[in-house]
């Protein structure tokens, strides 16, 4: 009954999309990822060092200094717990950019690898879900290995935490799924300058290492609309275990960043690739 039900759910979404956007081959797309990068584990490796670098750094560095500061709700925390989320939140953010502009650049521009996969079944919207798809499977190895280690630390005391991981995935798709549409918009490798411009300036910005309160006013409000900022703010909220309503706010701006993206993306692609 159940084979059945969603045998039904698939033609009834595919009545309801314009013929050829999705013909429900996201697996393969996926699976032609993880076949292609099944030799890169030493890169995969490199994007959970790097956060965990930060997060001993800034524990056995600059955390002696600073032993306590004010979390989520007023709650006091330890420095490298208040830091630790966020470095999560980066790092999914980064895994999910990585794939969806640099390799989806390529794979756009130069190999005209979606060229090749429109003349198959497989239409725009299976593209851009799959590779989406694919990027947010790299977030989700970077955050449950950041995860068991910061756990394993002590960092994480509520049972709250356990609800981190889909938060990082969730992070994943909103920043995977815009990276992708805004990409298909550069013409060249130079302008890959634009991304960098501004994935630092917002790591380093959006309460990753400092409460909003260090901000004048007016600024805060810019900080907030940085979705980076929502990610963190989520994702330290259910650290501290101090869950508030502002959190849904957190939920529904990253699910509309997704969504909007993944319909750009699509949308992109079968304007480039198709004519």
């Amino acid at each position: 009954m159940t084979v059945r039900t969603e045998s039904a759910r698939g033609r009834l979404l595919l009545r309801v999309l314009p013929p050829g956007l999705y013909s429900g081959r996201i697996d393969a797309v996926v699976e032609r990822s993880v076949l292609a990068n099944r030799h890169s584990w030493l890169m995969l490796v490199s994007g959970v060092v790097e956060p965990l670098a930060y997060l001993l750094a800034f524990q056995l560095g600059f955390g002696a200094l600073v032993t306590e500061v004010r979390g989520p709700g007023g709650h006091p925390m330890s420095y490298a717990a208040f830091v630790a989320p966020a470095l999560l939140a980066s790092a999914a953010m980064n895994a999910a950019v990585y794939e969806c502009t640099y390799n989806v650049f390529l794979k756009l521009r130069y190999t005209k690898l979606y060229d090749a996969m429109l003349a198959t079944p497989i239409g725009p919207a299976d593209i851009a879900l799959g590779e989406i798809g694919w990027a947010i499977g790299r977030g989700a190895l970077y955050s449950i290995a950041f995860l068991a280690v910061t756990t394993a630390m002590g960092l994480f005391a509520s049972w709250w935490a356990l609800a981190l991981l889909p938060a990082a995935l969730l992070v994943a798709f909103a920043f995977g799924a815009i990276g992708m549409a805004l990409v298909t918009f550069l013409r060249s490798t130079a302008q890959f300058d634009y991304i960098n411009l501004a994935l630092v300036p917002m790591f380093l910005f959006s309460t990753t290492f400092f409460p909003l309160t260090v901000y004048p006013e007016p600024v805060r409000w810019l900080v907030r609309c940085l979705p980076l900022y929502q990610g963190i703010s989520l994702m330290r909220g259910l650290a501290a275990g101090a869950p508030s309503v502002g959190m849904l706010g957190n939920l529904a701006y990253l699910l509309a960043l997704g969504g909007f993206g993944l319909w750009g993306a699509t949308r992109r692609l079968s304007t480039l690739v198709r004519g």
